[in-house]
């Protein structure tokens, strides 16, 4: 070999041999990451806006504390994040503040009837906003206990029957429950790949008596 080229080829070996290190090591990482199982969380968003389609303007100035003539507008958002196409369905319950909320961690759902429902078809990475409006037609009140008797949701009047004292402490509890093809049923939460999930929301106020 000629000395030249030699002396070249010395002086430059170091840089090649890192340069063979780093190519058989990009080569490694692109095996391992082709064949490493890939486990990407599969969930569902489940949220409620306000009358502006937003996180805020809940309730009439704000106030919670509501009366028979008062309207109501929220939307129910749901997002899709399963990877799959699911059939949900979201259940809609009254309740007072003694009454057994659905618990998300033991995926247990409140034990009360269902005021009303909203099955939907979700594609892949889909968002809906499910128009909510209510109001209560009825109340009902003796000494300090008051009963809401009677609903409208969404123009729809609705028994209810759910009283507390001094009209203090009802919420409205919102429901997400998925589709499982094995049970061929409708079940309170969903597999996501690193353990079983439940969703569900609450949102509280006060009845006032008409003056």
């Amino acid at each position: 070999m000629c000395p030249r080229v030699s002396a070249v080829l010395k002086e430059y070996k170091p840089v090649i041999a890192i340069c063979v290190i780093v190519l058989i090591l990009i080569g490694v990482v692109w095996v391992f990451v082709a064949v490493w199982p890939r486990y990407e969380e599969s969930f569902f968003e489940l949220g409620l806006l306000g009358e502006g389609k937003k996180a805020e303007d809940y309730y009439p100035s704000d106030d919670p504390n509501i009366n028979v003539s008062s309207r109501i507008s929220w939307y129910i958002y749901i997002h899709n994040y399963m990877h799959s196409v699911q059939d949900v369905v979201i259940r809609v319950k009254l309740l007072n503040s003694t009454m057994q909320a659905p618990d998300d961690r033991g995926h247990v759902p409140s034990p009360y009837p269902v005021l009303a429902e909203f099955p939907v078809h979700l594609d892949v990475d889909e968002v809906l906003l499910l128009p909510f409006s209510w109001s209560v037609s009825d109340l009902f009140y003796s000494e300090d206990l008051v009963a809401i008797d009677r609903l409208v949701i969404n123009d729809v009047a609705l028994d209810a029957g759910v009283s507390s004292i001094a009209g203090k402490g009802f919420r409205m509890v919102f429901e997400l429950w998925v589709y499982d093809q094995g049970s061929q049923q409708y079940e309170f939460g969903w597999d996501s790949e690193k353990g079983y999930c439940s969703a569900s929301l609450n949102m509280w106020f006060n009845m006032t008596l008409p003056g």
